[in-house]
């Protein structure tokens, strides 16, 4: 009898994403895993409608609705390319990492993976480096919603302000999995409504159908060309894009805990690439119709935003205003998806004996309460940081030394499919429910892809501040390492 890659080295009690609940509320790696529906009335699982709204949202945030000025006004309208080719190489890891997921769901989604088709040292780095990530990004995030709360109230200190909402959201996310996703549901969809609306009313604007409006396709190319500073800036722009995308694979690991896992992981693998294609390229080619390239401001509020700018060309009154609470809904989102992401990150460590047994815990609902917690305690400590020390350049470093995680993950994720279809017999790979197209020509497409944004990257000072730091960041892992290799050990001897 053959036996699946997959099951190669998972033992009963470390089988990927695998939770038995005790009396006590801990819980230990074993039994039944998320592949298992607990039945459509579950409230332990996340529903159908609430994997598609986290796949269709949870790209969505500031780096598009502010972020994307920047590279529109550093590309010109050939910025369009620049999401569409960085979209693509999103799209090829999504993929990837579909194929996989497909075949076993796992809420440790591509740690899991690499640690089968790798080993433990592959995963205890990209498990650790991507638990890391959010932590820097609920603290970014957590600081932005409380200056924003602080704009809007000023009694209220941005510090307090900032703690308020990541207390608000590890309370929604301590009750179980179905409330992460019921919230999660509604602030994507406000998300999802002002880009349908954004795109709906731009074609309309564009084409001079709309009231007070004048056919101004034109400005694609009449000022300066399509491409002004030559597309080698479109190249170039792919480094400064790619980032924006970061965040698509928590719809994986959110299907892995929903009532239908290969369906939902199905779904936001396929639909990822219609995503991008119409939220960020639609998008920024609306943006660079309407308005053109060269008109926009620097995006240094949202006041400036080229979403604001654009949804003022609309005549839509108030549209700062509009924005700003639309991006403080992605914000929330951000926080809301970012604590889930992290904590279930952590615990998978913790399964595997990545990180301390404690942080296994999980409650009744199945929620990793001390994975939680410590996330949160990560971005508490950033926060408090950036607020009672922010000249000191902690802060800064939090967040530049996981600049890297993006690209490092993504090839993970290639190295870790390559090696799983290569352990695969023929009928195995004929039995996949999802499939990467052109294996494995298309995992090198994608690491020639991330080499080019790393080369990129380190042609600019912030890039190489970034590539440099996040080196730190991975050279502390490798330390550690051995403790952690001893610790595997013993508890491969005690089993």
């Amino acid at each position: 009898m053959s036996h699946s890659p997959y099951d190669d080295r998972v033992s009963p009690e470390t089988s990927m994403g695998s939770t038995v609940h005790r009396g006590n509320g801990s819980s230990a790696a074993g039994g039944s895993g998320p592949s298992e529906s607990a039945g459509s009335g579950s409230p332990r699982k996340l529903r159908s409608r609430h994997v598609t709204m986290i796949t269709l949202g949870g790209i969505i945030g500031a780096s598009l609705f502010v972020g994307s000025g920047n590279v529109i006004r550093s590309v010109g309208p050939a910025a369009v390319l620049s999401y569409l080719i960085g979209g693509l190489l999103v799209f090829l890891a999504m993929r990837m990492l579909g194929e996989m997921a497909a075949a076993r769901p796992a809420i440790g989604s591509f740690m899991e993976y690499a640690r089968v088709g790798l080993g433990d040292w592959a995963a205890y780095l990209v498990g650790w480096l991507y638990w890391y990530f959010w932590v820097g990004v609920l603290a970014y995030e957590s600081v932005l919603g409380g200056e924003t709360l602080h704009g809007w109230f000023p009694a209220i200190p941005a510090w307090a302000g900032s703690f308020f909402l990541l207390a608000l959201f590890v309370g929604t996310n301590l009750i179980s999995v179905r409330t992460f996703g019921e919230v999660e549901f509604w602030l994507a969809s406000i998300k999802v409504i002002a880009i349908v609306v954004f795109l709906g009313v731009g074609v309309l604007f564009a084409f001079g159908l709309w009231p007070h409006a004048d056919f101004s396709v034109g400005n694609l190319w009449q000022h300066g060309g399509f491409a002004p500073h030559g597309y080698s800036a479109a190249l170039t722009g792919v480094a400064l894009v790619i980032f924006s995308y970061f965040g698509t694979e928590i719809a994986v690991m959110a299907a892995a805990e929903s009532e239908n896992p290969a369906k939902g992981i199905r779904q936001a693998t396929s639909t990822v690439i219609w995503r991008i294609l119409l939220f960020f390229v639609g998008a920024v080619l609306v943006i660079t119709v309407v308005i053109p390239w060269n008109e926009l401001p620097v995006p240094s509020d949202v006041a400036h935003a080229p979403f604001t700018l654009v949804f003022s060309r609309y005549g839509v009154p108030g549209a700062a205003m509009v924005m700003q609470l639309i991006i403080f809904t992605a914000v929330l989102s951000v926080l809301n998806s970012g604590l889930y992401s992290a904590s279930r990150m952590f615990a998978a460590l913790a399964d595997q004996g990545y990180a301390p047994r404690v942080i296994r815990s999980r409650s009744r609902s199945g929620v990793p309460v001390m994975a939680l917690l410590a996330s949160t305690v990560g971005g508490v400590v950033a926060t408090i940081v950036n607020f009672a020390a922010p000249d000191s350049g902690v802060f800064d470093f939090i967040m530049n030394s996981a600049g890297l995680v993006a690209l490092f993950v993504y090839v993970f994720i290639a190295l870790t499919q390559m090696n799983l279809r290569r352990k695969m017999s023929p009928e195995e790979r004929d039995s996949l429910a999802l499939k990467v197209w052109l294996h494995p020509v298309l995992n090198y497409v994608l690491f020639a892809g991330v080499a080019f944004v790393l080369v990129v990257m380190l042609t600019t000072p912030d890039g190489r501040t970034q590539v440099w730091t996040s080196l730190v960041a991975v050279v502390a892992l490798i330390l550690f390492w051995p403790v952690v290799r001893r610790g595997l050990k013993r508890r491969k001897a005690d089993l």
